[in-house]
């Protein structure tokens, strides 16, 4: 593995991948972008992750596409175009899908792809000097990759407009819209990431993982009777589960459950 992104995960669980790039402000690359896969694949099958931040060096998160990548792909034929737009593709879904709760860190420009990996976690955190731009159209390009997931986080209408427009706009807008979930004077930065971290691992880490995929599972469900049963098996299953069983032991002797003492 290149040193263009790190990867580092601590005694509670909570592992950080980040890009580390900042002389060229975290552009990504092909290269970048397998790491990126992999490094996804392996952490989702670690059972001792509990939340999975994606940050970056320097000043800004990232500026997409790297220059000499573009300029290699502008000689690509349309069938090299396809799998290289592939590889993109399936990372960023092995993020969106990614089994523990993902948080972003966001402390500067995010342009093109890179609100492409924003929109793929779960929660993002930027600090007040973050700014974001769909940039693609200005080079005659489209944010086609990364569409699914920004329109999943911003909404159709206003996707309709900053696909179009290639506006920059602020953390504050980026919240305003539903891209980022916290915004915070940039010294707060960690300190606000690490307060999204506590309220997770505090919480049954089965049952984090369940929540995260019900959230997803259920969207734009139509509701009636066969999904009712759905969900009421899944309560049940949960109730009865040995993490279940010690949630509810703990509540009701008022002690703290095992998930948070190391057990």
């Amino acid at each position: 593995m290149s040193n263009k992104m790190l990867c580092e995960i601590d005694s509670e669980g909570v592992a950080t991948v980040t890009l580390n790039r900042p002389e060229i402000h975290n552009a990504f690359d092909d290269e970048l972008i397998r790491e990126l896969g992999e490094t996804f694949d392996r952490l989702g099958q670690d059972p001792a992750v509990r939340v999975l931040v994606l940050a970056s060096e320097g000043k800004s998160f990232s500026a997409g596409a790297d220059l000499n990548w573009m300029k290699r792909m502008a000689n690509y034929s349309e069938e090299e175009n396809r799998r290289d737009a592939a590889a993109l593709a399936a990372m960023l879904h092995k993020l969106d899908t990614f089994p523990a709760p993902t948080i972003a860190r966001v402390q500067g420009a995010a342009f093109g792809g890179a609100v492409g990996l924003v929109s793929c976690c779960d929660m993002a955190v930027a600090s007040e000097r973050a700014s974001f731009c769909l940039s693609e159209v200005k080079i005659g390009l489209l944010p086609a990759t990364i569409s699914p997931y920004v329109i999943n986080a911003i909404g159709t209408r206003h996707a309709r407009r900053y696909f179009v427009t290639a506006e920059r706009f602020s953390a504050e807008r980026a919240q305003q819209i539903g891209l980022v979930s916290e915004v915070c004077a940039e010294g707060d930065l960690d300190l606000t990431v690490q307060q999204l971290v506590n309220a997770i691992t505090d919480n049954g880490p089965r049952a984090v993982a369940m929540a995260k995929q019900l959230a997803m599972s259920m969207s734009n469900r139509v509701i009636n009777e066969e999904l009712q049963g759905q969900t009421s098996a899944l309560i049940a299953a949960v109730r009865v589960s040995p993490e279940g069983q010690e949630g509810l032991s703990a509540f009701l002797e008022k002690r703290a459950p095992n998930w948070m003492n190391g057990g």
